[in-house]
This record gives structure tokens, sequence and C-alpha cells, in this order.
């Protein structure tokens, strides 16, 4: 197995920091974050508040840790069902053909027209802020990547004879998908899986900036960024910390994701190459 880079490695251990430290907000957070203390209000980072403090007098990095919870929590939740969904799609429409492909295609082709961040602010908007209508406006549009990716995919892998001796040795449509198709999706499904969860953090923290996303007393990094926007200049560190939050994690992620999106390229590339003719003494 080669050595990952250490660009991935690094990326990989600060992920880990940052899901470890929000998972374990509520030991670790120095305070309690909802918890004002008017008198030190937006004061610069000390070794009592190592963030600092907002306009209320609230510890940032107590925010910071427990903001993350709803932000990766719904970026998280939003990737696995839209990866889900996608895959589910692709797959049966590569498998079922005919017009069943013709409609998901076309729907397909349809919903990446429209820009996701438009369709996420008319969802919310019209269903009113909160997790149910906030998973919904990123899963409408966002299984459109995986069901295009699923549907390629699978269209390779059926096309390979073990798929047509399963077929001959009566194996089931669905035990086909399950032990033949699904492992040779995984790979590529896995990279573009991180990948959209980067867009998704990013997404999730611009509709919690807008208003749309957790609502007072709860915050997540997106609402930390508004509320810190009037006093940026006074004080920087109420504003940089969920930004530099946001950016170091979707940035972390992205990495992962175009390694292991090259790494499921590479294998797919040698598992598709033919194979290297016989020499003849």
């Amino acid at each position: 197995m080669r050595k990952l880079p250490l660009h991935i490695r690094l990326a990989a251990c600060i992920l880990a920091v940052v899901v470890l430290s929000v998972a374990l907000a509520g030991w670790i957070a120095p305070y309690p974050p909802a918890e004002q203390d008017l008198a030190s209000r937006l004061s610069a980072p000390t070794a009592t508040h190592w963030l600092g403090t907002d306009h209320l007098g609230r510890d940032t990095l107590s925010r910071l840790l427990d903001g993350g919870r709803f932000s990766l929590t719904i970026a998280a939740l939003a990737t696995v069902l839209t990866a889900v969904i996608g895959t589910a799609i692709g797959v049966l429409s590569a498998r079922r053909r005919g017009w069943l492909d013709e409609f998901f295609t076309r729907t397909n082709d349809i919903l990446l027209a429209m820009p996701e961040m438009v369709v996420a602010l008319f969802l919310v908007a019209a269903l009113g802020a909160g997790y149910p209508a906030l998973l919904l406006a990123l899963t409408v549009t966002g299984w459109t990547p995986f069901a295009r990716l699923a549907r390629a995919l699978a269209y390779d892998v059926s096309a390979r004879g073990f798929i047509e001796a399963a077929r001959v040795l009566g194996c089931s449509p669905w035990f086909t998908v399950r032990r033949h198709i699904l492992p040779h999706l995984a790979g590529p499904l896995l990279g573009q899986a991180t990948l959209r969860f980067g867009q998704f953090l990013i997404s999730v923290g611009a509709l919690s900036y807008l208003g749309l996303g957790v609502q007072p007393p709860q915050s997540d990094w997106g609402s930390m960024l508004a509320a810190a926007q009037p006093y940026a200049v006074r004080s920087p560190m109420t504003i940089l910390a969920p930004g530099l939050v946001i950016f170091t994690v979707a940035l972390c992620v992205t990495l992962i994701g175009q390694h292991l999106a090259r790494m499921s390229s590479s294998r797919l590339l040698l598992a598709t190459a033919p194979a290297p003719e016989a020499t003849h003494a």
C-alpha cells in the first residue's frame, strides 16, 4: 500500500481533531455556550477566554464547539441521504434502462441545471427554518451528482463478463447488484461523498448566515458569522474563528475526497485495462 501524501495525512489529522472536539463539546467547552457576561463583551483572546467573547459576552470557543454539532451533523446527514438516493436511482436506471432510464436521466439533467443554493433558499424560505427544511433543501438537488456517477459506473460494470455469468447461473438481480456491482461503485462514490460533504458544509453555513438555519438561542458556524459581522472591526476573532473553521474543514474534506477520487480512477483504469497477450516462445 502506498504511503499517503503528507498533505492528506495532515488534512485527516485536522479533520479528526475538529470532529472529536465537536463531539466532546459538552465536556471540553470551557463555558456554557449561551452563558452571557456583559461585562466582558467583545473582549480579545485571553487566558480566560481563548478566542474572546461575542457582543453578548458569550465565550467564542464554547459557541464554536457547540455550533459545530449542527453544522457537521446536517452536512453529514445530507451527504448520506443524497448518496443513498442518488446511488439507488443511478443503479436502477442503469439496470432497467428503457423509459425508466430516460426519465431519470432527463430529471437529473433538469435538476443539475438548477443552482443548488437558489433551490435551497426557496425551499427553506417556503417551509420555514429548522432541521427538516434545511435537510430537505440540501437533498432535493444534492443527489444528482451521485446518480450520474453511479449510472455511468453501473453501465460499465454491467457490460462485463462476470455479470452475464451471474445471470446465467440464476443469480437474482438484487444479488447481482449487491455482490457484483455495488462493490465496484464504492470507491468512486466515497470520493464523491467527501467532496459533497465539503459543499454541503459551506451551504449550511451560507443558509444559516442568512438566518435560514438554526434559530436562537442555538448557534452554528454560519449564524455566528452573521452575528459577528457588525463587530468585525472591533473584535475580529468573533468572525475569524467560525470563518476559519468552515474553510479549514471544507478544505480538508475536499483534499481527502480528491485523493480518494484519484485512487478510485487509477484502480478503475487498472481493472478495465486489457490483459497483455501471452508471449510464445
